[in-house]
């Protein structure tokens, strides 16, 4: 089966504002129908516009691009429906205008690296990161849903290695991420009808997230893995990540919920 991205969209994604979800952000636009919007989610709303500026100038189409910096750690149910209700109202759109809803949830922390599982108590620190990377994506999940009850959905998920197989040093990470993939795991086996779900696995990239994980992780063997990685210039980038998922995604040879790694 061939999924076709050139349709009339609602496309939301979180973490747009820098790494692989500003290539996933531009790429993704660029395949949609004219009379799309795309909205933009991140902390930092300078970089957010960067992304922006981006991908009205590589679409031909008429896209309409929307920006909103929001705090994924403080982020409310309440917080996503004004916000969701929001960017329609940008629009000038109704639900029914759009023949898609495809949302992607890619913003996430790495979290504390420097310890052992065995020496991270602090509960304030778990519940922050959880909120973050995890009670957010799905308060955002659930608000889309009760918008584009109707409409034909598409969800992603950044997924990770870690998500499935333990890391040393990366206990927040593994642990958030094998949460985060049950979650939409489960969404998928209950949503049949009109909702596919992909868990994408997009390798280790050379982006800011894995040179914290170099400079600042317990585990030596990690350390230099990244290191030889960038030595070698065998670490993935963005763009080759991004030209991977939508080839998986469009050739859609998986089952809503499957957890798909690049390297599959």
């Amino acid at each position: 089966m061939v999924l076709e991205l050139n349709k009339k969209t609602y496309f939301l994604i979180t973490g747009a504002s820098r790494g692989i979800g500003r290539t996933m952000a531009i790429e993704i636009a660029k395949k949609l129908d004219a009379g799309s919007v795309v909205v933009l989610l991140a902390r930092n709303e300078h970089d957010l516009n960067v992304t922006k500026k981006s991908i009205e100038d590589s679409v031909k189409a008429d896209i309409l691009v929307q920006t909103y910096a929001i705090d994924l750690s403080k982020a409310t149910c309440e917080d996503f429906k004004e916000l969701l209700n929001d960017s329609i109202r940008k629009a000038n759109a109704t639900i029914t205008n759009f023949e898609r809803a495809f949302i992607v949830h890619n913003a996430g922390t790495v979290g504390d690296v420097s310890k052992r599982a065995r020496e991270v108590g602090d509960t304030i620190a778990w519940t922050d990161y959880y909120h973050t990377n995890i009670f957010s994506a799905i308060a955002l999940n659930v608000e889309f849903f009760k918008m584009f009850s109707k409409t034909s959905k598409l969800v992603v998920n950044l997924s990770s290695k870690c998500g499935v197989e333990p890391f040393k040093s990366m206990s927040f990470y593994c642990s958030g991420k094998a949460a985060r993939e049950m979650y939409f795991k489960v969404l998928a086996m209950e949503e049949l009808n009109d909702t596919l779900v992909l868990n994408y696995a997009p390798g280790a990239i050379d982006t800011a997230m894995t040179v914290q994980v170099q400079n600042e992780t317990m585990n030596d063997e990690l350390r230099d893995a990244f290191a030889k990685q960038r030595a070698d210039q065998t670490m993935l980038t963005t763009d080759q990540t991004v030209a991977k998922f939508l080839q998986i995604l469009q050739t859609q040879n998986f089952k809503s919920g499957d957890h798909v790694d690049y390297w599959d």
